[in-house]
């Protein structure tokens, strides 16, 4: 089994409308801590970022955001919880978390966290990494998503293994396994479509 010292955790600036989504966030930030993981997350103080960053910071655990420039200009960076980086832009934001991360979590979030999930799903489609990534569908969260990739599968554009890049669990209590069982990804996925 690999050994996860720091995990980057995509999710929302929000907290959405389920309480669910939070308690998940708190629950994830809460297990890293146990574990001594430390989290590498997006910088932000509000919204399920600001959730998972402070049930780590609280909980004694380390904390790595990474945030623009811009963002911190509009007054949302999280300088109370851990380090903070900051970047020129969001292209360089993403790839400094990923870089600085053993695997990448996906909470529920908007379109900023379904562009980071699907960046680091085509990074190792592309076999530029062989990191995990573990989806938490909380409450059938991210089901329209599984669902777009089964339509991908089914229109004829991507090989049925791109779901195996990916691993679901339905809550923060099954991420840790989810991570130690972690298909390689497969050579077929890549060389399918070329």
């Amino acid at each position: 089994m690999a050994e996860f010292k720091s995990l980057c955790v995509f999710c929302g600036s929000k907290t959405g409308d389920n309480p669910a989504y939070e308690r998940e966030a708190r629950r994830l930030g809460q297990l890293m801590a146990d574990a001594d993981v430390r989290l590498v997350y997006g910088g932000g103080r509000i919204g399920l970022m600001g959730a998972v960053a402070d049930a780590v910071s609280d909980a004694g655990g380390d904390v790595v955001g990474i945030i623009p420039e811009f963002l911190m200009h509009l007054e949302v960076g999280n300088e109370d919880a851990g380090q903070l980086i900051v970047t020129q832009d969001m292209h360089t934001r993403k790839a400094k978390m990923f870089e600085m991360s053993d695997a990448a979590i996906v909470l529920p979030g908007g379109i900023g966290t379904m562009d980071e999930t699907i960046e680091v799903m085509t990074w190792k489609q592309l076999r530029q990494h062989d990191k995990p990534i573990v989806v938490l569908n909380v409450d059938g969260y991210w089901d329209a998503f599984l669902a777009l990739l089964d339509s991908i599968i089914d229109g004829g554009f991507a090989h049925p293994k791109i779901r195996d890049l990916i691993s679901v669990v339905a809550g923060a209590d099954g991420v840790f396994e989810a991570l130690a069982n972690a298909p390689e990804p497969d050579q077929e996925v890549l060389t399918s479509h070329l």
